[in-house]
């Protein structure tokens, strides 16, 4: 390559060059800011959800199931898991959102059972596994059986689990006589217990759900999907929902294209300085 055609691709290269530090600074501070803003810790309420993200559940609580039988968490949470705190004789949200959720069941393309599992468990230990079982029924009727039952639990307190449960995920109500005043939310877990991801209020979107078990999901599949979720999809902490982060996207398309390019430029030159040698 000689001197005046290296010349004539300095524009090309400084423009290439700008580029590149825009589209990483780009990059930088959105993931910056987004890390700085997380980090914060927010004052726990008497009533309402303190995020617990990265901690562990106590797999070792028992509970009773919708047949009356003692059953150890752990056993239950077999892959990822949503997890529903609520109590059966809700009449208004606890009921919304389970039925949301048995609708947004029926988009997932993963198999329950095999992929995830659901567990509702009740936090007014008052509550009998009669009623458990009465809810079970319900909300499977609803989805015209065709999920299955082994891979939806509905459990009841067995000597304070529920509250240490509760507890445990930083969910904080108050009984008002028969109801309850309590954070509308349901949680993710993966195998191994750990808080995966919160979802907020009774409308639980299908794309939110399936994003949120994916980032639970053990394995290396599971580690592959999650690093794709985590980079292609923000938590919006304010929406509580995923976004597709398009300006990330954007930036590594230019990010590879100009490289590519660059990488192009470099090597037909160095073709043509081989083909046609200086004397």
């Amino acid at each position: 390559m000689t001197w005046s055609s290296l010349a004539k691709l300095i524009p090309t290269l400084l423009l290439l060059s700008t580029l590149l530090v825009c589209c990483g600074l780009v990059l930088f501070f959105p993931l910056k800011i987004y890390a700085q803003t997380t980090d914060q810790a927010e004052p726990a309420e008497a009533i309402g959800l303190n995020e617990k993200l990265g901690a562990k559940i106590p797999l070792d609580l028992t509970f009773r199931d919708e047949a009356g039988k003692t059953v150890r968490l752990g056993d239950l949470i077999t892959g990822p898991t949503l997890i529903l705190p609520v109590y059966y004789s809700c009449t208004s949200v606890c009921n919304y959102l389970q039925v949301r959720v048995a609708n947004a069941l029926k988009s997932l393309k993963d198999q329950p059972g095999q992929d995830y599992q659901v567990i509702s468990f009740s936090f007014d230990e008052q509550e009998s596994p009669q009623l458990a079982a009465k809810s079970k029924q319900m909300y499977l009727t609803a989805m015209n059986n065709a999920f299955p039952a082994a891979s939806w639990h509905f459990l009841t307190d067995d000597h304070g689990s529920s509250k240490q449960m509760t507890d445990a995920v930083g969910y904080h109500f108050e009984r008002r006589g028969k109801d309850f005043i309590h954070p509308v939310a349901s949680l993710v877990v993966s195998r191994d217990g750990t808080i995966i991801r919160y979802l907020y209020g009774v409308t639980v979107l299908p794309k939110d759900l399936a994003l949120a078990l994916a980032e639970a999901r053990s394995g290396v599949a599971g580690v592959s999907i999650r690093k794709l979720v985590d980079y292609c999809f923000t938590f919006d902490p304010v929406g509580k929902t995923y976004v597709l982060n398009l300006l990330r996207i954007s930036a590594t398309v230019v990010i590879l294209c100009a490289g590519s390019f660059l990488v192009y430029l470099l090597l037909s030159g160095s073709r043509r300085k081989n083909k046609h040698p200086e004397k």
